[in-house]
């Protein structure tokens, strides 16, 4: 019978990863949720995105906006949509590290 005892065990770990499971997924529809802002040159241009990377909003200073060289602005465009990507980075692993916590050094799978 002492197999047995071993399945209980196996039972209690399938209910722990879908508890597990189930937190997460909380956690990933709140950051789908979230709206972060990312900026380039002292907030000259911003980009507003959701936790999904769906970008919201793009607002730009005519101050930074030169006809004869729009490149700095595609510069400047694509540096605030990289901030707003670093930014929903760390706040989806800080988030899934505290829905989970694991132990130092140890990375999340996704």
């Amino acid at each position: 019978m002492r197999g047995m005892g071993g399945m209980g065990g196996m039972g209690g770990l399938m209910a722990q990863a879908q508890k597990m499971q189930a937190k997460l997924a909380k956690v990933q529809e709140e950051i789908a949720r979230t709206e972060v802002e990312g900026e380039a040159a002292n907030g000259a241009v911003k980009v507003t995105m959701t936790g999904k990377h769906e970008c919201r909003r793009v607002v730009i200073d005519p101050k930074v906006v030169d006809p004869e060289d729009v490149e700095i602005l595609e510069d400047l465009v694509t540096l605030a949509v990289n901030d707003c990507v670093t930014k929903i980075a760390a706040m989806s692993e800080q988030a899934m590290r505290q829905a989970v916590p694991l132990p130092p050094g140890m990375k999340m799978p996704f």
